[in-house]
C-alpha cells in the first residue's frame, strides 16, 4: 500500500498560495510532514481526507506494484484516485483531524457506537464487538461509561483514534495529534499511532519534531507550501554530522554571533545562550562540535541551509 501525491497545487480566494506542486510517495508506515504553522500541511490533509478540492494534481493510493495507468478501482491491488472517487476513498480512510467536536453529554460507549452505525455496521453484534475492541485498543474501556465532556485532552485524542479506526483504514490521517497534551498522555498516544503503522499508511502532520524522530521512518519538510526535504530522518541527521558547531556566550553576543555565523538555533542555559551553529568547516575559536539531530536538520533547512533536494531512488516499503 502507498500513496502517490503528484503534483497537488492549492491557492485560496485571498492570493495566499498554500501548496505549490507537493509531490510525495508514502509508503506503508508512519510518515512525519513536518513544518511550522501556516506551512500548508493542513490544507494538504483536508485535500487528502477528500474535505477539500486540490487546484491541480493527482492522488491514488493502493498496490505499488500496479501499474498507475491502471483505472482506478476500490477493489484489492488497484489504485484508487484519491481526488477523483471520495466515496471508495472514506471506505478506507481513518482522519483525525486537529480539533474536533464530542457531544459532551454522550459517553464514548455510545458516540462511538453511533459512529459504526454511520459508518456501515448495521448489525447491533457485530456493533458491540467493533466498539469493545477499539475503546480496548485505545485504553478507554474501563472509562467507556463515563461522559465525553469529563475526558482529559488525551482522553479525547484517543477516543479520536478509535472513531478514526473504525472500518479498518488502509489510510490514517493524523493532523497534530499532540498539540495540548501532557507529556504523560503524549506518550500514550504515539505508542498508538506506532501501532496503527504497522497495517496501514498513516501519515502524521506535526510542528512538533520529537513526534517525528520518535516515531516515523521516513519525512517530509514543507514550508510556504513547497517541500523542501524529503529523506529518512536517520539519514538526514547523518547528512548533517560534522557541519553543526555549539558555543556557549552571554546574551549580549547574540546578535553579533548571528551577523558573523549561521546560527540555526539559540537555548538558554543557567543565563547563558547555548548558540548551535551550521558551517561546513570549523567556525573559529570557542566552538566544538556537536552530534546533529533531527531539530538540527529541521533549522538547518527552513534556514535555507539544505536546499530543497529529493532522494533519488524510491523509499522501500516498509516492512
Amino acid at each position: 500500500m502507498e500513496l502517490h501525491i503528484r503534483g497537488v497545487s492549492k491557492a485560496y480566494s485571498n492570493g495566499v498560495q498554500a501548496l505549490k506542486d507537493v509531490t510525495l510517495t508514502i509508503p506503508a508506515g508512519m510518515y512525519g510532514l513536518l513544518g511550522p504553522n501556516g506551512a500548508g500541511k493542513s490544507t494538504l490533509m483536508r485535500i487528502l481526507a477528500t474535505l477539500q478540492e486540490a487546484d491541480s494534481g493527482s492522488v491514488t493510493l493502493g498496490d505499488p506494484s500496479q501499474d498507475s495507468g491502471q483505472a482506478p478501482s476500490a477493489s484489492a491491488g488497484q489504485r484508487i484516485d484519491v481526488l477523483g472517487q471520495k466515496d471508495e476513498v472514506r471506505r478506507t480512510l481513518g482522519y483525525l483531524p486537529q480539533e474536533f467536536g464530542v457531544y459532551p453529554k454522550v459517553s464514548a460507549e455510545e458516540l462511538l457506537d453511533h459512529f459504526a452505525l454511520l459508518k456501515g455496521i448495521a448489525q447491533r453484534p457485530a456493533r458491540r464487538e467493533v466498539v469493545e475492541a477499539l475503546l480496548r485498543q485505545v485504553n478507554l474501556w474501563d472509562v467507556r461509561k463515563q461522559k465525553l465532556g469529563g475526558y482529559s485532552g488525551g482522553m479525547r485524542q484517543r477516543f479520536g483514534v478509535a472513531v478514526a479506526l473504525l472500518g479498518n483504514p488502509k489510510l490514517m490521517i493524523v493532523d497534530e495529534p499532540t498539540a495540548g497534551l501532557d507529556p504523560a498522555e503524549r506518550v500514550r498516544f504515539l505508542n498508538l499511532l506506532a501501532e496503527l503503522g504497522e497495517n496501514s499508511v498513516v501519515l502524521l502532520s506535526t510542528h512538533i519534531v520529537d513526534d517525528v524522530s520518535e516515531l516515523c521512518t521516513r519525512m517530509a519538510i514543507i514550508d510556504k507550501g513547497e517541500i523542501l526535504v524529503e529523506a529518512e530522518p536517520l539519514r538526514a541527521v547523518d547528512d548533517l554530522r560534522g557541519r553543526i558547531w555549539r558555543r556557549v556566550i552571554s546574551k549580549q553576543e547574540l546578535a553579533e554571533m548571528q551577523r558573523q555565523h549561521a546560527v540555526i538555533s539559540t537555548k538558554l542555559l543557567a543565563g547563558r545562550t547555548v548558540v548551535r551553529i551550521y558551517s561546513d568547516t570549523e567556525p573559529g575559536p570557542g566552538f566544538e562540535p556537536t552530534e546533529p539531530d533531527l531539530e538540527d536538520v529541521y533549522f538547518s533547512t527552513m534556514a535555507g541551509h539544505i536546499g530543497r533536494r529529493r532522494e533519488q531512488s524510491e523509499p522501500a516499503v516498509a516492512r
